[in-house]
């Protein structure tokens, strides 16, 4: 590094610099023990220059910026509930928000739009369709794409428990198990638990990688998701995603989270028997369509 020089003329309240030299009537100085180390020599006598030549021990890297993450919810009459949601993303982490609603009928995206959020819509309805479209609405500039329900299960305050693994590059892709948290009494119901380890025993004989729930709550780096190619629209989208991580060698880490009774409005899947069959079906599809289709 070449010195850095200037002029006492310029400095006339300086007497003294952290390291060696001499005083205005010519005596040595030096710091004394453990004030740190040698960063340089000082002339101090009228109109000598100042020479500062800076030491190894101050060449620190600076900290790279954090990525940025873009939070998507994808929404399907959720009024009751949007809100809330938003408001308890920390926006220190998530630097945005879209919510892909699928033509709600109850001013979901109204509501979401005067939280904070940015809404994208939908005509054609579908979870998989709505998360897709999420993802590919979210800034240039982001890194990561958080994914979470709009119902207030999900403990979206603690979003930076999932992001922070991605940040610091150590994964790429992290999966909230509420089976493996803390949940509220009747947030789950038996058969999901069920579902979730019998999904995950599966994807630890094809791949190896074991997992004990398709949480919805995840963040995923974006040019991960990108390069998995995902093609499913429906309830099979968590479980795709989660087989072509696992199939593609993603950095995967599988992260304990509490989990809640939703606050309101009724469940999609969970809410009635039809609604259950016809999501379990199309996991089942997918499972299977991921399963026997080629690298």
């Amino acid at each position: 590094m070449e010195p850095l020089t200037t002029n006492l003329s310029r400095c006339p309240n300086l007497s003294r610099y952290a390291g060696s030299g001499r005083e205005a009537d010519g005596r040595e100085t030096r710091s004394g023990e453990g004030e740190g180390d040698r960063v340089g020599t000082l002339y101090l006598l009228p109109g000598d220059p100042i020479t500062l030549t800076l030491g190894a021990a101050h060449h620190r890297p600076l900290p790279l910026p954090r990525e940025r993450c873009t939070a998507v919810i994808p929404t399907l009459n959720e009024a009751a509930t949007i809100a809330a949601v938003i408001a308890s993303l920390p926006r220190d982490i998530v630097q945005e928000i879209i919510v892909a609603d699928s033509f709600s009928r109850d001013g979901t995206p109204a509501i979401a739009s005067a939280a904070g959020a940015r809404v994208v819509s939908l005509t054609e309805r579908g979870y998989g369709r709505a998360c897709a479209a999420g993802a590919a609405a979210a800034d240039p500039d982001c890194g990561i794409i958080l994914f979470l329900d709009g119902d207030g299960a999900d403990r979206a305050d603690l979003a930076a428990q999932l992001i922070a693994p991605i940040q610091s590059g150590t994964h790429d892709f992290v999966i909230g198990s509420r089976v493996r948290g803390d949940r509220e009494p009747g947030s789950m119901s038996w058969h999901q638990v069920l579902a979730g380890r019998l999904a995950g025993w599966i994807m630890s004989l094809l791949y190896g990688v074991r997992y004990t729930d398709m949480c919805a709550f995840r963040a995923i780096r974006r040019d991960a998701l990108q390069r998995l190619a995902m093609r499913e629209t429906t309830y099979g989208w968590n479980i795709e995603m989660q087989m072509l991580a696992a199939r593609a060698g993603l950095r995967i880490l599988e992260l304990p989270v509490p989990y809640r009774c939703r606050a309101g409005g009724s469940s999609k899947v969970a809410g009635t028997l039809s609604g259950s069959i016809k999501a379990a079906w199309k996991i089942v599809l997918t499972v299977a369509r991921v399963a026997t289709t080629a690298r």
